[in-house]
């Protein structure tokens, strides 16, 4: 994999942001700890009636078992190491969507050098937020969820219908509400549908069945409820249930799985991540500001891959608004609004309006992914002379 000049300065700048979090930061870490070791300790409250004795842990099996790895060191080594290692994850996601804008522009003539500063651009926004996630609050279940999504992104730019599922199940297995990017699968090729499904369900199943067939009372984790805190975009609707309403999850997963089909149908694909988590923003009691990773991720899918414009307004627009918002506003129905306005805003704008087609491709979302198969192998054969092919990002 080379290492190109923007992939240095965006180290650095992970470097940076990571020196200075980490003296504060594991504010979560202890979850994972403590979650992991119910799991695999045989206690009596632990083992496949985890979820069903703490529902306050809302965490996936597969971030359980990572964190597992991090159990043989020193409690302070195992939390910075993990740290360390969830930062490094940003940056293999930054390279990840680069490729992944690569394989959707190939064939179309794109200015590969004008791709890399997009990306270097909207990286230096990213980082920030991911930092925040991955370091101050090191929730490793955000962290996974989203790092599998990104892998899912790239393997759909390939048209590996197999992996596209594969990732994406391992997303929800990390963390329940990536389930809201499971319309990705629909913007494969139509015969890879049923492939990608399968692969989907059977891992998801394989992942959380057991935990509700050994532990009936698993059931009652779905209904664990948080804050309905004075910031929350909930408010503006005249939510003031104290709690987490019941019909609150359910219309975040409906929503952003709505949204999403809605930008595949659209041939926006790209806009998938950014809507599912429009989604968990809009309806989210709390207003931890970790939950903005996921807009950034969306937002960085948007700039580079969905928008063929120098400077990634919607990556920035989202740290401002999401992450200096919230530390500088001065009320909490302010901070509310801005969420509000934001989800609005970007939800609008990637589903209505108008975008420049690439050159060379045909629309929709499958018949996009369909077509770049047949780029590729035409660059494989040799590039034509009209269909100039970038080099990696």
């Amino acid at each position: 994999m080379p290492v190109r000049r923007h992939h240095v300065v965006l180290s650095a700048w992970t470097l940076l942001w990571f020196l200075l979090v980490a003296p504060n930061g594991g504010f979560s870490w202890h979850y994972l700890r403590q979650g992991e070791d119910l799991l695999f300790s045989g206690r009596p409250d632990g083992g496949l009636g985890l979820y069903a004795h703490h529902p306050e842990l809302q965490i996936g099996p597969v971030s359980l078992a990572v964190a597992r790895l991090f159990a043989p060191f020193p409690p302070g080594t195992g939390e910075v190491l993990a740290e360390a290692v969830m930062s490094a994850l940003g940056l293999a996601m930054l390279v990840l969507v680069g490729r992944t804008a690569a394989r959707y522009y190939l064939g179309t003539g794109t200015n590969h050098r004008r791709l890399q500063q997009r990306l270097l651009i909207a990286g230096l926004a990213f980082i920030p937020m991911w930092v925040e996630v991955s370091v101050r609050f090191a929730h490793l279940d955000d962290v996974l969820a989203l790092f599998f999504t990104t892998l899912a992104a790239y393997e759909l730019s390939r048209g590996r219908a197999a992996l596209v599922g594969v990732h994406l199940a391992l997303a929800v297995d990390a963390k329940p509400w990536a389930l809201a990017f499971a319309p990705l699968v629909l913007a494969l090729p139509r015969a890879g549908w049923p492939r990608a499904a399968l692969w989907f369900a059977g891992l998801v199943a394989v992942a959380w069945l057991p935990f509700y067939l050994g532990d009936l009372d698993t059931m009652a984790a779905a209904k664990f409820t948080i804050p309905n805190q004075p910031a929350s975009a909930l408010r503006w609707f005249g939510v003031t249930d104290p709690a987490t309403p019941w019909w609150d999850r359910p219309a975040q997963f409906a929503l952003g799985l709505s949204l999403g089909c809605l930008a595949v149908w659209r041939g926006r694909w790209p806009a998938v991540v950014l809507l599912g988590a429009d989604a968990r923003i809009l309806l989210d009691p709390s207003v931890y500001t970790y939950y903005s990773a996921s807009i950034l991720l969306g937002t960085l899918l948007w700039d580079t891959v969905g928008q063929r414009r120098l400077v990634p307004w919607w990556s920035w627009t989202a740290l401002a608004a999401l992450y200096s918002g919230t530390l500088f506003l001065p009320s909490d129905p302010a901070r509310g609004f801005v969420r509000l306005a934001f989800v609005v805003l970007s939800a609008g704008y990637v589903l209505l309006w108008p975008t420049r087609p690439r050159r060379g491709g045909r629309g929709g979302g499958s018949r996009r992914v369909a077509g770049q198969d047949g780029a590729r192998r035409r660059a494989e054969r040799g590039p034509a002379a009209d269909r100039p092919v970038p080099e990696p990002a």
